[in-house]
């Protein structure tokens, strides 16, 4: 969730901000120098961003093995960067050793590589396509457990299969930065966002500001991680600590509804739009607290009363199909309308008339000051943007000499139920998708890397068949989803870097550097997880992974078609496939044009309303808890809930998710927990 254009939780696909903001001029910074490149990627900044970038992975691990629900953590990224380097800058000053400053440049190389590497946790599928592939996660629904079906996990092939297709995407429209962001201006709300961001920490009053966000942000970092090792004290035992006590009742607790007393979830919900947490709730009550109760009791008519808890032909079956046609319904809308609205705007741009230059003095004078100054950024920022040149030809050779040797080393090596021709395909159609979804993240700030990925599994799944199809699609999700969300990533960081006068070259070798510690980083996280926790995957595990078991079943779908639906789930999973679709088109319908009740703004989303459907809503209790947390402290001071309310959140989830290394390696090294927290019946 999320890195820039993150997803509402499809791994977020609902970008942090509505609309772009305003970002503080150059006549603020023409008094500095604009340091070359090479002095833009420094040691200083890459060994920042390596030990962020762990971290971050961490996070964003244990966030996609819980929820899948990414926020964006672009806000902390940029402000832990800036405080850790201000504060090393500081000290080789005091010393009078300091030979370069520390410069709004460096901060977004910074930022650029810690958001590039987290990225690839979330498009590295380590909590969706790949755990889907392993025999764990097989088990557990009978259709498909083949030795074609299955891979198990290692980690050699994991790391290569990162480090083979994780940088193509940045040579896919690299080509392009100039027609995007000079042309067509498109605005890139995240990354406008976060070039605010940086340009406000590095003046006089934004450097005070954030000093105090660091502060309030270490503050409640200590707090929630005190408070996550004291819930660990009362956990030895199954169902026992706090996430135990029945909050709502041992009925609303048997059907998931209790307070998780979790403050990465609190965390989450202040970041995140607060349709997005009420769509999340809205579905675990439509589900678990109406349509799983109702289907339950048909239990030996409609299915088998004696399969597993886990069958995907009892009701676990219901959950995980009618979740995946929600998603996929939803998924289909955005994708067909991003694509017209791609195509529109390429449209009427074409038939625009170049549009004279406005000269200052054309003006009246009270208007002259704001359009000079207007006049004098974009120019200074044009300037600097243009620069330092990637020339087509590496894009292409790069691009190229990539893609061949992912055609010959993934069905080689790795994967050989893909065949080379698969991977070809898969390599022509991609740049295209990568252009389209790069496009529409810039126009709207959502990324629909995920939905591209899911298509590609149906695709390519049924392409392949019984015999290992299950595989190829989740493999070939990999592959595309890597190209289209790096591309669209790279955008932004072109964005972020064209309103701080950072160099493009820089940008890309910040991705680039980013991309490759996350390659690295994000399987050594995933492994310690995977080793800490026998049991992930499972539905009532510490960490379910909730995605795995459903990129598992529309590869299913895709290989065994309608044969694989318990009864009646077919007729749920075309209506709520068709819902998903209806309710997206008339809240943007009303969104358009209604003009005096605003409706659209209470109709929830079904993707987010999807995610609950399968691992219950104890999670969306405490991500409301966070939202009604932020709306109350808006309330009494809007500008104070704006200015610390993020750095509260980062604190928030930092503290309680990075109590998972100690709590993971107490776990490996046989250490329990003294005391269990269980409420029982007398």
């Amino acid at each position: 969730m999320s890195r820039r254009s993150t997803n509402p939780p499809d791994e977020e696909e609902a970008g942090t901000n509505d609309e772009a903001v305003a970002v503080i001029g150059e006549q603020a910074f023409k008094d500095l120098p604009v340091p070359p490149w090479t002095e833009q990627i420094t040691i200083r900044a890459l060994v920042t961003s390596f030990f962020l970038s762990i971290v971050f992975n961490f996070i964003v691990c244990k966030l996609n093995l819980t929820t899948g629900v990414i926020p964006s953590l672009n806000v902390a990224a940029g402000l832990l960067g800036f405080f850790l380097l201000k504060m090393w800058t500081g000290l080789l000053s005091k010393a009078g050793y300091l030979k370069q400053p520390f410069t709004r440049q460096e901060n977004t190389v910074i930022q650029t590589c810690v958001v590039a590497s987290s990225g690839i946790a979330f498009s590295s599928g380590t909590a969706s396509y790949i755990l889907g592939m392993l025999p764990r996660i097989a088990a557990q629904s009978e259709g498909g457990n083949t030795p074609e079906n299955v891979k198990h996990l290692s980690l050699g092939w994991l790391m290569g299969f990162l480090f083979i297709v994780s940088f193509i995407g940045l040579f896919s429209i690299v080509a392009l930065r100039r027609l995007m962001i000079l042309k067509y201006k498109l605005t890139y709300p995240s990354g406008t966002a976060t070039a605010y961001l940086i340009n406000s920490f590095h003046t006089p009053k934004g450097a005070k500001l954030a000093k105090k966000q660091v502060g309030i942000l270490f503050k409640f970092f200590g707090a929630s991680m005190i408070w996550a090792c004291f819930q660990w004290f009362f956990t030895n035992g199954d169902d026992c600590g706090f996430a135990s006590i029945p909050t709502f009742g041992l009925k609303a607790y048997n059907q998931r509804f209790y307070f998780d007393f979790s403050s990465t979830y609190v965390g989450v919900g202040m970041i995140c739009p607060y349709m997005v947490n009420f769509s999340l709730l809205f579905g675990a009550i439509v589900s678990w607290g109406i349509m799983w109760p109702l289907i339950e009791a048909k239990k030996g008519n409609w299915y088998p009363s004696d399969l597993s808890a886990s069958s995907l032909h009892g009701i676990q079956g219901y959950r995980v199909f009618i979740a995946i046609a929600t998603m996929l319904g939803d998924g289909l809308y955005h994708v067909v309308c991003m694509l017209g609205k791609t195509a529109i705007s390429l449209y009427l741009d074409s038939k625009k008339q170049a549009s004279a230059s406005i000269a200052p003095s054309d003006l009246e004078s009270d208007e002259q000051t704001d359009v000079s100054a207007a006049y004098y950024d974009e120019q200074r920022r044009k300037e600097f943007f243009l620069k330092d040149q990637i020339p087509l030809w590496a894009a292409l050779v790069g691009y190229l000499a990539l893609a061949a040797f992912s055609t010959v080393m993934i069905p080689l090596f790795i994967f050989h139920q893909l065949k080379w021709y698969h991977i070809l395909v898969a390599y022509v159609i991609a740049p295209v998708l990568a252009f389209c979804n790069a496009y529409g993240c810039g126009l709207t700030d959502w990324s629909l890397a995920s939905n591209y990925g899911k298509f590609a599994i149906i695709i390519f799944s049924a392409w392949v068949g019984h015999d290992g199809g299950v595989i190829a699609g989740l493999a070939s999700c990999g592959v595309m989803m890597s190209i289209v969300s790096t591309a669209s990533d790279l955008m932004q960081d072109f964005k972020t870097g064209y309103l701080t006068l950072s160099s493009a070259v820089a940008m890309f070798f910040s991705q680039v550097a980013g991309t490759a510690m996350g390659c690295l980083i994000t399987p050594l996280v995933f492994w310690f997880f995977y080793k800490s926790y026998p049991d992930m995957g499972e539905p009532t595990s510490t960490y379910p992974a909730p995605y795995a078991q459903v990129y598992r079943g529309i590869a299913l779908f895709g290989v065994e078609g309608f044969s694989s639906l318990p009864k009646h789930c077919f007729t749920l999973t075309v209506g709520f496939f068709v819902g998903a679709i209806v309710v997206n088109l008339v809240r943007d319908l009303l969104a358009k044009y209604e003009t005096k009740w605003r409706i659209h703004r209470f109709i929830p989303s079904p993707m987010c309303m999807a995610i609950p459907f399968y691992i219950g809503g104890y999670f969306t209790i405490d991500m409301c808890v966070g939202s009604v947390i932020l709306f109350i402290w808006e309330r009494i001071n809007k500008q104070k809930a704006n200015d610390f309310g993020p750095a509260v959140a980062s604190g928030l989830i930092c503290g309680d998710s990075l109590w998972g290394i100690p709590a993971a390696i107490l776990s490996l090294t046989g250490v329990n927990p003294p005391l269990c927290l269980k409420l029982v019946k007398g």
